[in-house]
């Protein structure tokens, strides 16, 4: 893992000039990435279906590379809500909701609230949307031990990465949350009676407990594996935090999120979201060109990196640290 706390960062003006020629979208480029996704999905399913007549096993081993592809179209809703993606803002927000069907998540919504996310990550007083819940060695010695077997049985990774996908894609997003406009609302509803037409139709094609032993390991997979890319690109030990009034953009986006270095299969499958820094300093580079925008200068290949080794080693921090300024494990701050 690297160490770039001692870095000069740029300021964000050099930044933005520097990341400019890789914030343009490309309709050619969106198009053939979505179709051939889509097309390799589709065919994923088939192969499942299919397969069941042969042996489940055979299923869920299949379900594998098509969980991966559904991670890869999480990518592409994800993109669409940074308008990304396409060039057309229009583009973004229709194709956007039917990506979203897909993976069972309400655009609008939920990028309403990952826009919060890049605006507050890193800031330890603006913690609580679109984020990993991650307490202060402080906060939680002030909890009462109720509080804090909850706080340790959150941060498990038999919860996190297991329960987790379960909770957040099939319950959590089905429910807009407490500060939702009527825009985001609607998207809730919207996606939720599509994804109920969706599952009707595929029910009498194929029979409903059919459809589930297809759809829920494929949206437990991909769910886990998203959970994981999210957490530990925000969850390492020399992770940047800050308090409000020492809060920085770009130390947040730099020092706070992660090159996430996976084998060239996974990074495609992952849509390149492992250039997680570059992605956070500007959110208008689609995921075809972060790979070439990593590799167009010197200072933007020298943030926080991780090997897939080493981010196992990240699993066990809970906590960040003010005083050591670093994640720890719960033993560590016993």
């Amino acid at each position: 893992m690297n160490s770039t706390q001692q870095l000069t960062l740029p300021d964000m003006k050099a930044l933005k000039t520097q990341l400019a020629p890789f914030s343009k979208a490309d309709t050619k480029t969106a198009l053939r990435q979505l179709l051939v996704t889509l097309f390799l999905y589709a065919t994923g399913w088939v192969a499942m279906f299919y397969s069941m007549k042969v042996s489940y096993w055979l299923t869920l081993l299949l379900a594998l590379p098509t969980a991966g592809l559904l991670v890869r179209i999480f990518i592409f809703f994800h993109d669409c809500g940074h308008n990304s993606f396409f060039p057309s803002t229009l583009w973004n927000r229709r194709v956007g909701f039917w990506l979203g069907v897909l993976v069972f998540t309400p655009g609008e919504h939920w990028w309403r609230s990952h826009a919060i996310h890049h605006a507050t990550s890193s800031n330890l007083d603006k913690r609580g949307v679109g984020d990993v819940t991650t307490l202060t060695v402080e906060e939680f010695r002030k909890l009462s031990r109720l509080g804090q077997l909850g706080y340790r049985l959150f941060r498990n990774p038999l919860v996190m990465f297991g329960l987790g996908p379960i909770w957040m894609f099939l319950i959590l997003h089905r429910w807009p949350s407490a500060n939702s406009g009527k825009k985001e609302i609607m998207s809730v509803v919207w996606t939720n009676l599509a994804i109920i037409a969706l599952v009707t139709g595929l029910s009498l094609l194929m029979g409903f407990w059919n459809y589930v032993l297809i759809q829920l390991p494929l949206i437990w997979m991909a769910g886990m594996a998203g959970i994981w890319m999210f957490y530990i690109q925000h969850q390492f030990e020399s992770v940047y935090w800050a308090r409000d009034k020492q809060w920085d953009y770009v130390s947040s986006a730099f020092l706070g999120a992660s090159y996430y270095r996976l084998p060239k299969l996974l990074q495609w499958f992952s849509g390149n979201i492992g250039f997680h820094h570059i992605h956070h300093l500007n959110p208008r580079v689609p995921n075809y060109h972060l790979e070439t925008a990593y590799h167009s200068a010197e200072v933007l290949r020298q943030s926080p990196t991780l090997d897939i080794r080493q981010s196992l080693q990240c699993v066990r921090l809970a906590l960040y640290d003010e005083n050591a300024g670093k994640m720890v494990s719960f033993q560590q701050a016993a």
